[in-house]
This record gives structure tokens, sequence and C-alpha cells, in this order.
């Protein structure tokens, strides 16, 4: 199969458990990465060091990126995908766990649809104990569908997707922009002229649960998304008419107590 990347990037914040499984999930595949590359966004401690040190030490194809200071995930992000080898490059989070055949799976996808660009898949969430899943996100396959829910919600899971590096670059590579980078890059690539996929079958392990509901909530993420939406409207990729509803709902989930944002996350948006 063809040779690709893996892109992560981890800072200082992380839980060196968490990495340490990330990586170990990531190397452990079906079909493992030709390399791995792992951005430091700032300095880390000694404990995140010491878990990357290993790993390090185990596979050469470990490919470390060091940052002086933190730049945030689009812009780590864009640093790394510069450093990654191959055409095809796979997103990683610092923190979830990739399922065994995830790679194989993506890989089967560009071999059979040359023409898509990103290839993406479900996750399944838990909150403490990665064997007990509280709930699910699943997308739709095919490109045309993905890019009527677009106007709507986030196409792709982040943490999922492996894409065409040249694509990415055309595109305008990651961008700053408060939790909605991929979000982002993705309408971009939209407007391009790019193909989507969405493999259906649950990609990676995600930690969720109340921690994840807390980031998604507040006034500053409530802006950033009012923010996205506006520029999506400026694009064209949605009517004023989506702009409104998409704000309208949007805003209240995010100013809800985190308990109920929590639980409208679990039984409603997945």
């Amino acid at each position: 199969m063809e040779k690709f990347s893996v892109l992560m990037s981890v800072y200082a914040r992380e839980q060196s458990a968490y990495l340490k499984e990330a990586l170990r999930s990531v190397f452990e595949q079906t079909v493992p990465p030709s390399e791995v590359v792992l951005v430091k966004d700032g300095p880390l401690t000694t404990e995140l060091e010491a878990v990357i040190a290993s790993f390090a030490g185990r596979y050469k194809s470990l490919k470390i990126v060091a940052l002086t200071q933190n730049m945030g995930l689009g812009n780590a992000l864009n640093v790394g995908l510069s450093a990654c080898t191959y055409r095809l490059v796979a997103r990683m989070d610092s923190d979830d766990l990739s399922l065994p055949g995830r790679f194989e799976a993506q890989l089967r996808v560009f071999d059979e649809y040359p023409d898509v660009s990103v290839v993406g898949g479900w996750i399944s969430e838990f909150d403490k104990d990665p064997k007990d899943i509280i709930s699910y996100r699943k997308l739709p396959q095919t490109d045309r569908e993905l890019k009527l829910i677009c106007q709507l919600k986030n196409p792709l899971n982040h943490m999922t997707v492996m894409f065409s590096k040249k694509d990415v670059l055309n595109a305008g590579g990651y961008q700053h922009f408060y939790l909605f980078e991929d979000y982002w890059l993705w309408v971009r690539m939209i407007k391009n002229g790019v193909k989507l996929y969405n493999v259906q079958e649950v990609l990676v392990n995600v930690r969720g649960g109340t921690a994840m509901a807390a980031r998604r909530g507040g006034w500053k993420y409530a802006k950033s998304e009012i923010r996205f939406q506006w520029k999506i409207l400026q694009m064209g990729l949605i009517s004023l008419h989506i702009f409104l509803r998409n704000v309208c709902v949007r805003f209240s989930i995010r100013m809800i107590p985190n308990g109920l944002r929590c639980l409208v996350y679990e039984k409603v948006l997945r």
C-alpha cells in the first residue's frame, strides 16, 4: 500500500499517559505509517518529553518538530504539514485512540477512488474508560451528502481524516481560527472543488464526556462560531436563511450549562 505520514501536535497541558496511548495506537496498526511527524507546540513537561523520547528510541519513523513557543493548533499543524514527506497525511490527536485497521481502511478508499482528497470516518466517544462508549458521531459517506451537511455542521471528524497534502496546501493549509481550524480548512477545500469521503465505520475512539462539552461552550467559542458562519456566508457556501438558523441554534448550545450541553451532544448531536 502507498506510503503515508501521520501528523500530530502536542502541547504542555496534555497528559503524558494519554499521549503514550495515542502514539501506541498509531504505531500498532495493520498498516503502520511510513513516518509520524509530532509537533511539540512549545516547551513540554518532563513527563511528556519522557514519553516522546521512549517512542523515538523504539521507532525510527518518528520525526520530532520542536517549536520554541506555543503557536496554537492551526499554526502548529501547518508547520508539521510542511515536514511531512508523503503525498497522503493522516491526522491524529494526542489523546485519542486509533483503531488497529484505521489506516488500512483509508488507504483502500484512496486506491479505489483516486479523485478523493479527504477520507474520514466515524468516531466513538468515551469519558474515562475506552471500553465504555457513551456516544458515536456518524457522518454520511459520499461527497454529495457531505457537501450538503457541511452547511449545517462539520462534515468530517478531524481526528480521523487522511488527506492529500497537495490539496490541503492548495487551499491555504491550516490557518488559525479558534476551535474551527479543521472546519475552516474543509470549507476552503470544498470551495476549490475537492471530493470528500467518509468510511462508514468507527476509525478513532475519542475522549469525550464533560471535558469535551466544556471546551465547546462559553462566549469565546460562540463568538468564534458566529465569525465562522459569517465567513462561509460570504463565501457563498450557505444562504442567509441557513446562516441565521445556524447562529441561533448553535449560540443557544454554547451558552447553556455544561451538564445540559453534554447531554445535548450525547443524545441529539450525534
